[in-house]
């Protein structure tokens, strides 16, 4: 399939990265709003380059459109290209409140395109091996499911686009972009919340309007409790990784980035040898994109590219469909509520 790209930035050159080395599909053509910007990217990624929307997407040969613009500013491109018939990857977050995705979610379902969200942590072997273990019952019954974002972001980091920081176009701070992907495996992982109390702040940034620093006491619909923990504000010289917690009555699995620090069950298997060989963290771990958000590989959105082609292909939802990718932003938005309300008890 041929692959469009709405957006003329980093991510932009992160996803044509992962289409350059994906299987099914090829990159096609980019579109930006400033035609000298979109001209040199284009010419960098040897494909057509669009500073017209509506040009960009009546190419017949385009099939597939990726979004990678400022999180507030996806439902629009999102609305035009699934009237133009594109099939449809969003960057996380799908869209900055629910009722946004919503608004994706039945466009797309009207075109009849397909809607999918970008969660690339979901795409590794650890995940996979976690997911599994989660779903044969290994665990017994769950008892507390935690997330924990310890990451740092320099001040420059915000100063660097008037959208960064701010509730219309960042959608949030600390939590709607930094901690969304934890939030993501959390709730893959543990299943939906039913009730959250929170606090939050912006501790150790300036002239922004959103939290970089946050934290969450959960309540999950299946009885376990848990804690989400999110920052842009904890130094490290390394950069701390990004962990996912899930205990039971029967085991428990830290997840530390895309290795295990942590794989232990009151029942062995013959898996968990191979577990332990070839998944378990290392002493010198260094958190993957905990301090500099370019430095992380492209292999987890690859895959996630990849994901959506087959699905097309076999005509079925992909993994992160519309619905899917709404989950950690309904959550997180309570999240705010709770906090903005004195950690009022908000439920899902």
């Amino acid at each position: 399939m041929k692959f469009g790209i709405i957006g003329a930035g980093m991510i932009a050159k992160f996803h044509a990265k992962a289409i350059e080395a994906m299987e099914g599909g090829e990159l096609h053509s980019v579109f930006g709003r400033r035609p000298e910007a979109v001209e040199a990217l284009a010419a960098e990624l040897g494909c057509k380059g669009y500073s017209d929307l509506d040009a960009f997407l009546a190419d017949p040969e385009l099939d597939i459109v990726t979004i990678a613009t400022p999180s507030g500013a996806h439902l629009e491109p999102a609305l035009a290209a699934a009237k133009a018939g594109k099939h449809v990857i969003c960057e996380k977050p799908l869209e900055v409140t629910p009722e946004r995705i919503d608004l994706m979610i039945a466009a797309c379902e009207e075109a009849g395109v397909t809607l999918a969200g970008i969660f690339n942590r979901r795409f590794h072997p650890a995940m996979e091996a976690f997911k599994a273990a989660v779903d044969a019952g290994r665990f017994g019954r769950l008892t507390l499911c935690d997330a924990y974002v310890k990451w740092y972001r320099t001040q420059a980091y915000y100063d660097s686009g008037a959208w960064r920081g701010t509730w219309a176009l960042d959608g949030g701070g600390a939590l709607m972009n930094q901690s969304i992907h934890l939030i993501d495996q959390l709730l893959y992982l543990a299943g939906d919340v039913a009730a959250v109390s929170a606090t939050m702040g912006c501790l150790a940034h300036e002239n922004i309007e959103v939290e970089d620093t946050a934290v969450a006491i959960l309540e999950f619909k299946n009885g376990a409790r848990g804690v989400i923990e999110g920052s842009t504000a904890c130094w490290s010289s390394t950069g701390h990784p990004a962990e996912v917690h899930l205990s039971g009555s029967h085991g428990s699995v830290f997840l530390a980035d895309e290795a295990f620090r942590c794989w232990d069950f009151a029942e062995e298997r013959p898996e968990d040898a191979e577990v332990r060989a070839t998944l378990m963290q290392g002493s010198t771990a260094k958190g993957l994109g905990a301090n500099d958000p370019k430095a992380i590989n492209f292999t987890g959105h690859q895959r996630n590219f990849e994901d959506v082609v087959k699905a097309i292909a076999e005509g079925r939802p992909p993994q992160i469909d519309g619905v899917e990718a709404r989950r950690a932003v309904a959550l997180i938005c309570a999240i705010y509520e709770s906090a903005k309300n004195g950690g009022k008890r908000v439920e899902l």
